[in-house]
């Protein structure tokens, strides 16, 4: 497909104020390190620690209101909310600091698309660009450790997550994703990541956007314990799909908000798994509840496990599966990674 021109936003500054010529973004010069090879970076070590839940976390705390259009994207314009974002962050950052394990952070644009971005009035400024600067000061704050840590730059689906009958046709969302992806690309992510996807037809079009930035990219989907998609496509037709129809292919396959034990069970179904399954899909992006998406989308309490309990059964899909990032989504919190990481730093 072609991608068209894109526009790019003038980008402003990460304070309240609108930059000006004088003003740097944080991640400026001086603070940049040796860029990160990803693909040698995954295929190097034998496990990454993920981090935790990030917007789920915020949205626990009643002083924080989310966004309705882009939730946590604009978290960094804000002094008391940009906190809160740091706190979080800090904390999975001090997590993989204490036991020197390579670790992966998102950056906080799981929905700063283009449309949103405009609907939420931050059109003028540079919303994924910035949210990687922040994000890159962090972690080059810890100095030497800043080389065990990468950083992706997160996307999403346009519509629901949980409801792959909203999802777009590959060619929309080819055209869809293009600029959010070129924009993140270029602000110096170390690597694409599209997550949280219940249906095929827009994986591939976002698979290919993200191909088209030259940037290393993974494609994570929401899986059923029968071994399917959201949408009933079995895990190993969509990986084949998607692998046949864009080029460059994604470097590998994810899993996320799905619970370690249904994780399992789809990658052990005799039938809609397969040992090119084992092979594309590198890891898990768990939550803490054995439940279906239909019953925790919008779901008002928290349904979580015990920190020990998640910690375990994560870290048992390293040694069972062989697979290498392992960290937390819904549910999770420092708690829960920091005994995954004494699970990962152990083994």
């Amino acid at each position: 497909m072609k991608i068209n021109s894109i526009d790019r936003p003038d980008p402003n500054g990460l304070g309240g104020q609108p930059a000006s010529p004088k003003v740097r973004h944080l991640g400026s010069e001086e603070s940049k390190m040796n860029p990160i090879h990803f693909p040698e970076f995954l295929e190097g070590n034998p496990y990454i620690l993920g981090e935790g839940a990030v917007i789920e976390r915020l949205r626990r705390n009643s002083d924080l209101e989310l966004d309705p259009n882009i939730v946590n994207s604009a978290f960094i314009y804000d002094a008391s909310k940009r906190a809160a974002l740091e706190s979080i962050y800090r904390q999975y950052l001090d997590i993989g600091c204490k036991y020197d394990l390579p670790l992966l952070l998102s950056t906080p644009t799981w929905r700063a698309s283009r449309e949103r971005i405009a609907n939420a009035g931050y059109g003028g400024k540079d919303v994924n660009g910035d949210n990687f600067r922040f994000l890159d000061a962090l972690r080059n704050s810890y100095g030497a450790y800043a080389q065990k840590v990468v950083v992706c730059g997160l996307l999403s689906c346009r519509g629901d997550a949980y409801n792959p009958a909203e999802a777009l046709a590959a060619a929309d969302a080819h055209e869809f994703h293009t600029w959010q992806a070129m924009m993140l690309a270029e602000a110096g992510v170390d690597f694409l990541l599209a997550a949280t996807l219940p249906a095929l037809s827009e994986a591939i079009g976002l698979a290919s956007a993200l191909g088209a930035t030259g940037k290393p990219y993974i494609v994570s989907f929401v899986v059923r314990p029968e071994g399917t998609l959201l949408n009933g496509t079995p895990l190993k037709e969509a990986i084949d799909a998607i692998d046949a129809a864009v080029s460059p292919r994604p470097l590998a396959y994810l899993v996320n908000c799905t619970h370690a034990s249904i994780f399992r069970a789809a990658l052990l179904h005799e039938v809609n798994s397969s040992l090119r399954v084992r092979e594309r899909v590198v890891g898990l992006l768990a939550n803490t509840a054995a439940l279906n998406p239909e019953e925790l989308d919008h779901r008002v309490d928290l349904v979580e496990e015990a920190p020990e309990t998640f910690g375990q059964s994560v870290a048992g899909l390293h040694g069972e599966l062989g697979m290498k990032i392992l960290g937390g989504c819904c549910g999770t919190d420092d708690r829960h990674i920091r005994y995954l990481a004494t699970q990962l730093a152990s083994g």
